[in-house]
């Protein structure tokens, strides 16, 4: 029990974006010196991270929410409602600047498959976003891998693997259904390819 929620934590939603980024400017080269990266990954960090968590903080202050798990459907509409516009304002300001159009596909993916679960609430279905951030960084990192010609195979086997332990530690934390999580890694891994075709 005690493994699957700390991988729960380690793997939030919200910590993944960060991740990601990170990994990006390890794996791809970048015109931005270490001052420019630094300071990209602090405004990402704050965007994705630090509003978000103090968004859950105030609610449960509040009493919009119970718990920062936010369990019901009911509980997750603002929270998630409010992240598709910071991260497609993120990912606009991202595509829009040179050499960062990459992270702005990142995050419009992000923001593309968070308002699919918001739709997916009129059918009482409540996709994992654990899983969903796991299915984003797997089809990011194999889009980039096809555009750039250069494949990323232990990223993206590694990624995998960790996406079936998050998706193991929330079905045994009985958070989801198998339906829950397997269209949340669906979602997610098809949202940067559809966003790259759509760009």
């Amino acid at each position: 029990m005690k493994f699957y929620k700390t991988i729960s934590v380690i793997l939030h939603p919200i910590v993944v974006p960060t991740i990601g980024v990170i990994l990006y400017f390890l794996l791809i080269h970048s015109y931005l010196n270490s001052n420019q990266k630094l300071v990209l990954l602090s405004l990402i960090f704050v965007t994705t991270y630090l509003i978000p968590l103090l968004i859950l903080i105030l609610f449960k202050k509040i009493k919009l929410i119970k718990t920062f798990n936010v369990h019901s459907i009911k509980e997750r509409k603002i929270p998630v409602a409010m992240m598709i516009v910071l991260f497609y304002l993120l990912g606009n300001t991202l595509f829009r600047t040179s050499n960062l159009d990459d992270l702005g596909l990142l995050f419009y993916a992000t923001c593309g498959a968070l308002v699919l679960v918001y739709f997916l609430f009129v059918f009482q279905l409540k996709t994992s976003l654990h899983l969903i951030s796991m299915g984003i960084t797997t089809g990011f990192f194999m889009v980039l891998g096809a555009k750039y010609g250069q494949p990323f195979p232990i990223i993206i086997i590694t990624i995998i693997i960790l996406a079936g332990i998050v998706a193991n530690a929330r079905l045994y934390l009985k958070a989801h259904t198998p339906l829950e999580v397997y269209l949340g890694y669906f979602i997610g891994f098809l949202s940067p390819f559809v966003t790259y075709y759509l760009l």
